[in-house]
């Protein structure tokens, strides 16, 4: 699939960042927009990042994301975020959730953001579910299909106690993929790699095709 993905907001410490508390909603979303791409990508999709580091207002941000989005073809749009308002800084025990907005419940969009919510509930936060909002600018101005995730609230204690970059960015990967992303393990110094250079029904062109490799410095043989 072909992707578009952004944090949303300015970068942090500069006109409209978004939100700030117990965490800041522009560098985690940040985090999460960047494993998201890296998982993606390792995974064989391609993603453009359309994120806006340099927006001069709240709405220069949103023009330059849209512009960056609409210049792309792809198969769907996402805005990465997290949510505030749930004033509780100290924590009740309970978690206040993540949820994700579509322009319309009709739209292209709604079965990945169901599945993304989904999977982001999992790791024990809140689900509140997909919602509806058509005045976004996000989902309502860009061309392909889009999503608006709101990861966790940035001002509940027990949100950002079960929060995790890496760990949303999975759930986020799994939702929009199907597919439960797994960290490749690392080459050992024993590890050899194989190469193979080609596959004949007759046999003389497998030996001249090895005197060739030999000749060039290669060590060759063959195999049925």
């Amino acid at each position: 699939m072909i992707f578009n993905i952004h944090a949303g907001h300015n970068p942090d410490n500069k006109i409209a960042c978004g939100a700030v508390s117990l965490i800041k909603e522009s560098t985690e979303a940040r985090n999460v927009k960047n494993e998201v791409i890296r998982q993606l990508q390792l995974l064989g999709h391609t993603v453009y990042d359309c994120t806006c580091d340099d927006g001069k207002s709240q709405t220069d941000v949103l023009n330059k994301i849209i512009k960056k989005c609409n210049s792309n073809k792809v198969d769907l749009d996402v805005s990465i975020h997290f949510n505030s308002g749930a004033n509780d800084k100290p924590g009740n025990g309970a978690s206040t959730g993540t949820e994700v907005y579509v322009y319309s419940k009709n739209a292209g969009a709604t079965g990945y953001a169901t599945a993304v919510v989904n999977a982001i509930a999992k790791l024990g936060f809140k689900n509140r579910g997909v919602k509806v909002n058509p005045s976004l600018r996000v989902l309502k101005e860009t061309k392909a299909p889009a999503i608006l995730i709101e990861c966790c609230f940035v001002d509940d204690a027990d949100d950002v106690k079960l929060y995790s970059a890496s760990e949303v960015a999975s759930a986020i990967v799994f939702g929009l993929t199907g597919i439960k992303y797994v960290e490749p393990k690392p080459a050992t110094k024993d590890t050899l790699y194989r190469v193979q250079v080609g596959a004949f029904s007759k046999r003389t062109n497998a030996e001249n095709l090895k005197a060739e490799l030999i000749s060039k410095g290669y060590n060759a043989f063959i195999t049925q």
